[in-house]
């Protein structure tokens, strides 16, 4: 799926060890059977680190699934409400789950690591560093925008995440942007965020949903 407008993410996990290794985020061993079944093997995903994490992204994937049917879920309206932005249309946004890290991605170049949270309904992560150039880059290749955050202390597990005029920003490869915290006591917080470098073929990579829909799109 494209790039949205806007971005609505709830985090799903968060992780504040120093790195957090692939290994981690979709163990090996056990898994290496489920290669040809993206489902069962997404299961997996953090089971070793946060085994809370798929209940919770599948809990937002309902949410978004009751977007894209054009009836949000009341907790997502009243979210919307909080950001004053109660009159926002279904079609203008997506929900997605995020993931924080303080730095992800270390050891194996393993791609599920990145396409097990996407099947998981994951939009984004957010770090604040890559410990990867090639998990960053297979995490842009599923279509997951790669935030990088500085002060993290912002939000927390069960907060959403409000990213407005996402697509913008990253076509225009702007340097930082706001994105807004919403605990569940209603408290707004406004924060920088920036996806660092990219090129122009990632931008577009992100903007058109993942690697796949960037090749047929450029045919």
């Amino acid at each position: 799926m494209a790039l949205p407008e806007n971005l609505l993410l709830t985090v799903c996990s968060a992780i504040y060890d120093p790195v957090t290794t692939t290994d981690e985020l979709i163990p090996s061993g056990e898994t290496s059977s489920y290669r040809s079944n993206p489902l069962k093997l997404a299961s997996f995903a953090l089971s070793r680190r946060d085994p809370d994490y798929v209940p919770r992204a599948q809990a937002t994937q309902a949410l978004e699934t009751g977007r894209q049917a054009g009836a949000p879920a009341p907790e997502v309206q009243a979210v919307l409400e909080q950001l004053g932005q109660k009159d926002l249309a279904p079609e203008a946004y997506q929900i997605g789950s995020v993931l924080f890290a303080n730095k992800p991605g270390d050891g194996s170049a393993r791609e599920q690591a990145a396409s097990c949270q996407r099947v998981m309904g994951a939009s984004a992560n957010f770090a604040k560093q890559y410990a990867t150039k090639r998990y960053r880059s297979n995490c842009i290749n599923w279509g997951m925008t790669p935030f990088l955050v500085e002060n993290p202390e912002v939000f927390e597990l069960g907060d959403y995440i409000f990213v407005p005029s996402i697509r913008e920003a990253v076509l225009e490869n702007k340097a930082s942007f706001s994105a807004y915290a919403v605990k569940p006591d209603g408290t707004v917080t406004e924060f920088p965020v920036s996806t660092g470098a990219l090129t122009e073929a990632e931008r577009q990579i992100i903007a058109d949903g993942c690697l796949i829909n960037y090749y047929r799109n450029n045919q």
